[in-house]
């Protein structure tokens, strides 16, 4: 599992912790029943304090994402789809808000953002050149 702390940008470290766990069972990278590390391993790889940690998991434990065996580990729930749906929707709709107001900001329309959307999806998709279909 791999976390990436970032402690510029103000969020809280358990905060980062929980939030990037999150988008990797939401991802698909973390799998129903799989192990995350424990609290003082991960800790020492994060160079954190154990208690930051236990904020993390028992957070990830309340919203459902992870469950706590005693004694043997944190397990990814399984009920993994659902709350990876959310989490997965909620990742979006963030880019797509960072997207609306920098388009704003650049004077584009809502029509113009989603033309390019469209021309950008053509453009991914297979056997295509790269460039978007013209229309003759």
């Amino acid at each position: 599992m791999e976390i990436t702390l970032n402690l510029a940008d103000g969020v809280p470290i358990y905060r980062q912790i929980v939030n990037q766990v999150k988008y990797l069972v939401a991802s698909g990278l973390l799998q129903p029943g799989e192990e995350l590390p424990p609290i003082r391993t991960l800790a020492l790889q994060l160079k954190v304090t154990p208690n930051t940690i236990v904020k993390a998991y028992s957070e990830l434990e309340a919203a459902g994402v992870v469950h706590t065996r005693r004694g043997a580990g944190t397990y990814v729930s399984e009920g993994r789809q659902h709350i990876a749906r959310r989490e997965r929707q909620r990742i979006i709709e963030h880019r797509i808000d960072a997207l609306l107001a920098e388009a704003h900001h650049l004077n584009f329309t809502t029509e113009d953002i989603v033309r390019m959307v469209r021309e950008r999806r053509a453009a991914m998709e297979p056997g295509t050149s790269g460039e978007p279909t013209k229309v003759k």
